[in-house]
């Protein structure tokens, strides 16, 4: 096997072109094989196989060079090739090696990447932070590579990237991934050819020399220059979509066939003798190599385990997502309501709104890797009279939040936030954890923001955002749920704005929850330890919350004179649900007497993992959860104060 022969990048460079085939070839294998046992995004790191190599060895990432991949999912291969083949195996199990780069994985993970469009803003710093540290000339020559996806360049911070990395000139060069067939027509011999031309020394210095003689040029010298750049630019606009790049300070090359490794090679060789920005765009095909993830890439892009041999995922439970529960609801009501429409940033099968999309296509709106752009037009639309709900997972709507802020909630517009992957997302690591949107909306006046406890009360919870004429927040977790006949909408009742449910009622104890499903496994817990007592001071109550904001004075009236208190949240502890509580509590009576406990996920960023593995080792799990109870509320010996404390 040549892949036993790669133990460090630069173990590459050494082969012969014959091996680089095999390699290819092995390297897909490996990412099959392994996928099809730990799911992943296979597409992806499929499509950039040749352009992986190819990079590793054209470029010394041992000791000068480094390469920063966009997103991460496409950087399976490039794992594989920088030592981590024998851990390949443990991709994205608890304790193993992550789905995306991670700069505490690998010193050859220059930027850690899970969320798109960073790579050129960050190639930029590292690029500046090279021209002024004190390093020896061969490191300050040393080329910055972002690699990105024709997805994620359409990010506005991809774009402000470019913008500014055009306009400092600085060395940096850009690898647009282009794996869509819009511009495939340009891919073949001529443009293979032209590439060629474009980078070599000749063309290069033709360039420089034509420009040094018209510029030399009295009165018109300039004039005649500026108009040979336009007559290029045109002449290369007729091959390739490069103007606009051109026109931000880049040199533009491409597009090129990403799977032949002579022809990247050969291209990679010139573009290094280039010391100003220089986007490079290339062709792949998204899955290449396995049939069903070329027939299929949308499916590929991120799938659980599958049957290697049919590409047929193994989970077939007929159960459904909570995702998927809203958004065919929502269908429903739409029906009848023209009003409603469905926004999306790229993620139309992961938030469960394909079905929506089919029915009301001229209602259904994927904007794209721009979840700053998503809020602020469902802004613009609620304005104009519509009703729009924005389906967008919690780890991603971190970058909308100054337009929450400011287009919505300031100006008290009716948009609905369907929070998907709101707690503990999975797999896919800490930069995909949603644990941060109950601390950073809970505090913005005007928006009302809740918290089902189970797949009924989140559809009523879908009809109640229809009538409140504000804005809404609706978080729920990455949890599947059998799937169920939807009740007629006629039948659902409102939820009262701030009404929260008391499930187990007492007078001094509480255990107060917020979400799904630990308020349901609270639920079965305290039953049973209501039934026998007699080892606690008094019953203990439970109470779904529901709402995070705003919290009723009923709820705050009902609690303020209990003993023991303790609130269950799936979010980080500071700024969260149990926190704000408190907050009130403090404003309504005197703290003195009062035991409070936060069960909390804590205040540290959670790695990858099973949900079910990262909710046992948070605190979440039916165990850990009577393990919480029975240590806060049971009678010891001598009575313990424990004052304010979390899990």
């Amino acid at each position: 096997m040549i892949l036993e022969k790669i133990k460090n990048p630069n173990d590459v460079k050494t082969l012969r072109p014959e091996e680089i085939d095999v390699l290819a070839g092995e390297l897909r294998e490996e990412i099959i094989l392994v996928c099809s046992k730990n799911g992943g995004h296979i597409a992806s790191s499929l499509g950039v196989v040749e352009l992986t190599i190819a990079l590793l060895k054209s470029f010394d990432i041992e000791n000068t060079d480094k390469i920063i991949w966009d997103v991460g999912h496409q950087s399976y291969p490039y794992k594989i090739l920088t030592g981590r083949k024998e851990k390949f195996s443990s991709l994205r199990k608890f304790g193993g090696i992550s789905g995306f780069p991670s700069i505490s994985e690998s010193r050859y993970d220059y930027f850690g990447t899970g969320h798109a469009g960073t790579s050129i803003s960050a190639a930029l710093g590292m690029s500046a932070a090279k021209d002024l540290n004190n390093e020896s000339k061969e490191k300050r020559e040393g080329k910055i590579i972002a690699v990105i996806g024709d997805a994620s360049i359409s990010n506005g911070l991809a774009l402000e990237g470019l913008n500014n990395a055009g306009s400092t000139k600085k060395d940096i060069i850009v690898i647009l991934n282009d794996n869509e067939m819009s511009i495939s027509k340009n891919v073949g011999a001529i443009s293979n050819y032209l590439n060629k031309i474009m980078t070599g020394n000749f063309y290069q210095g033709l360039r420089k020399e034509a420009e040094k003689m018209l510029n030399s040029i009295p009165l018109f010298g300039g004039q005649m220059a500026r108009l040979v750049s336009k007559f290029e630019e045109s002449f290369k606009n007729l091959i390739g979509p490069g103007i606009i790049f051109e026109e931000l300070g880049f040199t533009y090359i491409g597009p090129i066939d990403g799977h032949n490794i002579p022809h990247l090679l050969d291209s990679f060789e010139n573009i290094k003798k280039i010391k100003k920005p220089v986007l490079f765009h290339v062709i792949t095909k998204k899955g290449k190599g396995y049939g069903p993830s070329e027939k299929n890439p949308s499916i590929f892009h991120g799938i659980s385990a599958f049957d290697k041999s049919t590409g047929l995922t193994l989970k077939k439970s007929g159960n459904i997502s909570y995702g998927e529960t809203a958004s065919n609801f929502l269908t429903n009501m739409s029906e009848n309501n023209d009003k409603i429409i469905a926004v999306t940033a790229a993620m139309p099968d992961g938030t469960g709104l394909t079905k929506f999309s089919k029915l009301f296509p001229e209602r259904f709106f994927d904007v794209g890797i721009a979840e700053e752009h998503a809020a602020t037009f469902a802004a613009g639309a609620a304005a104009n009279g519509l009703k729009p709900f924005v389906f967008i997972y919690s780890t991603f709507l971190q970058r909308a939040l100054d337009q929450i802020i400011h287009d919505i909630c300031l100006q008290n517009l009716p948009v609905v936030f369907c929070i998907d992957r709101a707690g503990i997302a999975g797999e896919d690591g800490a930069t995909h954890q949603g644990i941060f949107d109950i601390s950073f909306l809970n505090f913005i006046p005007n928006l009302i923001f809740m918290s089902p406890r189970n797949e009924y009360e989140l559809i009523r919870m879908i009809k109640s955002s229809l009538s409140y004429k504000k804005p809404v927040a609706i978080r729920y977790p990455k949890v599947e749920i059998p799937h169920f006949s939807l009740p007629d909408e006629k039948t659902v009742p409102i939820i009262n704005e701030g009404e929260f449910e008391i499930l187990i009622d007492s007078v001094q104890n509480f255990v107060i929850s917020l979400g799904a499903p630990h308020t349901e496994i609270l639920k079965d817990i305290l039953t049973e330890i209501n039934a026998d007592a007699s080892q606690y001071e008094q019953k203990i109550g439970l109470i779904n919350a529901r709402f995070i904001s705003p919290i009723s004075q009923a709820l705050i009236d009902k609690i303020k004179t209990a003993n023991k208190i303790m609130t269950v949240e799936e979010n980080v502890e500071f700024s969260g649900f149990g926190a704000k509580l408190l907050t009130l509590l403090s404003r309504n009576g005197n703290l003195a007497d009062l035991e409070y406990k936060i069960v909390s996920l804590g205040n540290n960023y959670i790695e990858h993992g099973s949900r079910s593995e990262l909710l046992a080792v948070s605190g979440f799990s039916k165990e850990k959860l009577l393990d919480s109870v029975n240590g806060f509320f049971i009678i010891t010996g001598e009575k313990n104060k424990t004052g304010y404390s979390s899990f």
